[in-house]
């Protein structure tokens, strides 16, 4: 199924129901008063989020979604059937945006979450509730008020705790398919990653965190070079980013550490504080390398970027260094979570 992260769609609020005019008609009843009863309220249209699903591709060919009208009042007191709501289920992490004032109404990222997009009509009101003491037989009634109608932006934000950054090829998707059971496409060319891909990574039985890959970035994504910097959203509810950077290119006359340094300044000129966000070093493919070597490029590239954090050297392919990554993200998020839960 096609990858799709964005999607606008028109939703409508049922109108109120109207009020009735109608008078009582009894055999020996004279005079029998006002008996129009009330119309129904309108449904109203609700988005609920769903783990079911995880590409907002349906929205494509169904874009449209109107609740129920309100039924009108009737004679004999009856007050009109209320309309049924409309449910419309998207994935969660899904941001809802009011397409023509820009607004955000709500963002979903609990199964289950509900988001009221359009309120329907409020019902119309029966000639009794016009009777009094000196109105007798009133022939007044009001109409249904219509349903709130809008034209919505969906964007989808992938829920992970962790997210990997790099320039294509760099072995962000060996990585993900080694510590997962992600299988996204590995091939000897760029950008073979074209959407991005989740897996469960699972230190241990009752442990375990969600690892996303996104498309590699080239100099010139956040200006629409390569496959631009349209997926690098997907990162924005991560925790921790793994930068991975191949140690040894291949057939590829840019060092490691240009390389690096290119992505580091697209992801600050995307500007939504991803380069905020703390950052890991992962130097892979170190198996490509002699044992020497390998420690020789990884020092050079560490001092090369200048770079103050957290090290791992890894060999995707061969497991490497892979059993150390991941129980150190593992202690990262655990520690984390520890100090959102003081914090409330």
């Amino acid at each position: 199924m096609k990858f799709v992260d964005e999607a606008e769609i028109r939703v409508e609020a049922g109108d109120g129901g109207n009020g009735c005019v109608s008078f009582r008609r009894e055999k020996y009843v004279p005079f029998g008063g006002p008996d129009g009863g009330d119309g129904g309220d309108g449904g109203s249209v609700f988005l609920v989020a769903s783990t079911n699903l995880n590409t907002l591709v349906d929205f494509r060919f169904h874009s449209r979604f109107r609740a129920e009208r309100g039924q009108n009042g009737s004679g004999g007191n009856c007050t009109g059937h209320s309309g049924a709501d409309c449910i419309v289920h998207v994935p969660t992490g899904t941001e809802v945006f009011d397409a023509e004032t820009g607004e955000k109404l709500g963002d979903l990222v609990k199964e289950g979450e509900k988001l009221l997009v359009a309120q329907g009509g409020f019902h119309g009101l029966g000639n009794t509730r016009f009777k009094s003491s000196v109105n007798r037989a009133p022939r007044k009634a009001t109409s249904g008020t219509p349903g709130e109608r809008r034209t919505l932006r969906l964007e989808l934000k992938l829920i992970a705790d962790v997210g990997l950054l790099g320039m294509p090829n760099a072995g962000k998707s060996s990585l993900i398919r080694s510590v997962s059971a992600a299988r996204p496409k590995v091939a000897d060319y760029p950008f073979t990653t074209l959407y991005p891909n989740l897996g469960v990574v699972r230190v241990d039985d009752q442990r375990s965190f969600v690892m996303a890959d996104i498309p590699g970035l080239i100099e010139g994504a956040s200006h629409g070079a390569g496959l631009g910097v349209q997926f690098l959203k997907h990162l924005a509810r991560t925790k921790l980013l793994l930068h991975v950077v191949d140690v040894e290119p291949y057939e590829s006359l840019e060092d490691p550490i240009t390389a690096a340094q290119k992505v580091i300044a697209e992801l600050q000129q995307w500007d939504q504080g991803l380069d905020q966000k703390p950052r890991w070093l992962v130097l892979n493919k170190i198996d490509r390398l002699a044992d020497d070597a390998a420690q020789q490029r990884c020092r050079e590239i560490i001092e090369g970027l200048e770079w103050a954090g957290p090290v791992f050297r890894v060999s995707a392919v061969r497991g490497d260094g892979l059993k150390d990554l991941t129980y150190s993200v593992m202690a990262f998020l655990e520690q984390d979570q520890t100090k959102d839960a003081e914090q409330d």
